[in-house]
């Protein structure tokens, strides 16, 4: 194999774990019927973007993406081989 599609499978597989980890990690939205109510004006409410799951939430997005783009650079070098 290619040594690039080598350092991009081992980058897949990391951001794979990393992907996983991030998301376990996570709590879960459990307001129920609660959260139909609108109620933003509680303190919660008004810093959720300064929260600690905020910004993994945050973060989750970005190494997503991150996995999705090795996973279709991967493929594009892989069909070379074929």
């Amino acid at each position: 194999m290619h040594t690039l599609t080598i350092v991009l499978l081992v980058l897949q597989l990391l951001s794979c774990a990393v992907l996983t980890a991030m998301i376990l990690l996570q709590s879960g939205k459990e307001d129920g019927l609660s959260a139909l109510t609108g109620s933003s004006d509680t303190f919660m409410g008004r810093n959720k973007a300064a929260t600690l799951d905020a910004k993994l939430a945050n973060l989750t997005k970005w190494v997503a993406a991150a996995f999705v783009l090795l996973t279709f650079f991967v493929s594009m070098l892989c069909t070379k081989y074929i």
